[in-house]
């Protein structure tokens, strides 16, 4: 069984103890090294001046004139060096003799030390071994009247007296040492409480997994995800979101604010409402998508809303062909009953003696049908366009809307991509359907398609009431509809296929009141993967 293993937290805890640990004790030893240095100096100079005074004392001149200069000297050096403090203070003559020690017995005996620059007449300081040991000395030469050199004078301290006077001062530096460890100790240890609380005490190899394991995920997912902070900037989208809504795959968009990164305007509407949201409908220039908001956030802190994007692209085209058949089949059955009624009325008035009449009811409705077929196949050659017509009239005629194809209509066998001519065509038929089913008869629906110099113009007239201008922009929009339980996508997905493709819409009053949708699709227009 393995231990548990250190959080990060943790470990940069005890790096940080060790480093500082290191980093005061060596502060520590360096201002040692200092003040040694320092005292060492400032004993040199202490006892350089004791020392030039006391050979520029007439009196110390004067004595060593005489017979016996020890019996001044002795008392007055003694003097001299417990006023300064200092440990030693010998005169001597220039063979070294001494004339005076803090050893009296050491009277008379040759000074040991370097004594040569002050021989030739130069003051010096010099740290020798004598007979109290090692010292930091100074020797200046004692000159008469003339200048000549008739004697020395050596003041010292000892390095040991210079090494209790920085002991006496180390209390100071302990303390401030203990402190500044107490106080490293303690940012170290908020440091760490504060790294542990924000990587909850996992440590560097949990982490690595972690980022790992997500980022795997993140770019295998096949839904688009796009994460945003409580800011309202992009804080993650994975590759899969990039791609559903058509961005570069090198574009900065991380740390962007939603408002100024390049997505749908449906979509940065619906993140900058604040409000979750469950499979919404975003159409973007070649797809549509359903989208997720919802608001995250841990320990009762929110972190920002999670959007998540599916394609619904084909679905739809499917969902879009599944209510045409679904329409076809409604208008084919109540054909067919109607057809039935017609058969039984027809064998009825043959069963009656009626022959003629019943050959000219037959033959009225097959003509009529017949006309209408061979209007639609003979103006419009792409046949998924003229089945669709075919069964919208059907539909019509079942709403009581009569729907006509304009007979100067034409349009050849791939001009277009059919699925986009069905888009187009069905949605702006359907919406001019619902425009004159409510309204009072005539009800009337005209279609024109036809193909001109490098576009496909499509145009549908209603005889409804008419739309608003100040409308126009909003019935392309998607959830906008003049019904109240619409749900608004028909002219926003032909809207998408105008996008896609570059084309353009233009909504007219009808010459005889209503509305003329007119929509230019351009020909040869490479679509996109």
């Amino acid at each position: 069984m393995t231990g548990r293993k250190w959080s990060i937290a943790g470990q940069l805890f005890a790096l940080q103890v060790v480093v500082v640990t290191l980093l005061v004790a060596a502060a520590t030893l360096g201002v040692a090294l200092v003040a040694r240095s320092d005292a060492r100096d400032a004993a040199r100079e202490e006892v350089l001046a004791v020392a030039e005074t006391v050979a520029r004392s007439p009196e110390v001149a004067a004595a060593l004139r005489t017979p016996d200069p020890s019996a001044t000297l002795q008392p007055y050096a003694e003097s001299i060096r417990v006023a300064t403090s200092t440990d030693f203070v010998v005169v001597m003559a220039p063979d070294r003799t001494r004339h005076s020690h803090t050893d009296p017995t050491q009277i008379g005996r040759p000074f040991i030390g370097t004594i040569e620059p002050a021989l030739a007449g130069q003051p010096f300081t010099v740290v020798n071994t004598g007979t109290l040991g090692e010292s930091v000395r100074a020797v200046v030469p004692v000159r008469d009247t003339g200048g000549a050199v008739i004697g020395l004078v050596s003041v010292g301290i000892t390095t040991e007296a210079i090494n209790r006077e920085l002991l006496e001062k180390s209390p100071v530096l302990v303390a401030a040492t203990i402190a500044a460890l107490a106080l490293a100790g303690a940012g170290s240890w908020l440091l760490s409480r504060r790294l542990r609380r924000q990587t909850h005490g996992l440590g560097p190899a949990q982490i690595t997994r972690m980022y790992e394991y997500y980022d795997a995920v993140l770019h295998s997912v096949g839904e688009g995800l796009v994460v945003i902070g409580p800011d309202r900037r992009i804080a993650l989208i994975n590759d899969e979101g990039r791609r559903l809504l058509g961005l570069p795959a090198d574009a900065p968009l991380v740390d962007q604010p939603v408002t100024e990164a390049d997505l749908p305007a449906a979509l940065t509407e619906l993140i900058t409402s604040g409000q979750a949201a469950r499979d919404e409908l975003i159409l973007t220039a070649d797809r549509a998508l359903v989208a997720n908001l919802r608001p995250t956030g841990a320990d009762s802190r929110a972190l920002g809303t999670v959007l998540t994007l599916r394609d619904h692209t084909d679905l739809r085209a499917l969902t879009s062909e599944l209510d045409s058949v679904r329409g076809l089949t409604d208008a084919l059955r109540s054909q067919a009953h109607e057809a039935a009624n017609r058969l039984h009325t027809v064998l009825t008035l043959v069963e009656l003696g009626r022959t003629e009449e019943a050959v000219r009811l037959a033959t009225e409705e097959l003509a009529l049908a017949q006309q209408l077929t061979d209007q639609v196949v003979g103006a419009i050659a792409e046949p998924a366009l003229a089945a669709l017509l075919l069964g919208k009239s059907a539909q019509a005629a079942e709403r009581g809307v009569e729907l006509t194809v304009d007979p100067t209509s034409r349009l050849d066998v791939g001009t277009l991509p059919a699925g986009e001519l069905l888009t187009v065509v069905g949605n702006l038929v359907d919406n001019a359907l619902e425009a004159v089913a409510a309204g009072e008869p005539p009800r009337r629906v005209r279609v024109y398609v036809t193909e001109t110099v490098g576009e496909v113009l499509v145009e549908v007239t209603d005889s409804g009431s008419g739309l608003p201008p100040d409308r126009v922009a909003d019935a392309f929009r998607r959830g906008w509809s003049t019904k109240a339980s619409g749900r608004g996508i028909g002219l926003a997905l032909v809207a998408q296929v105008l996008a896609r493709r570059g084309g353009r819409h233009e909504v007219a009053a009808g010459p005889e009141g209503g509305t003329v949708f007119r929509v230019r699709l351009p020909v040869g227009v490479e679509q996109p993967t």
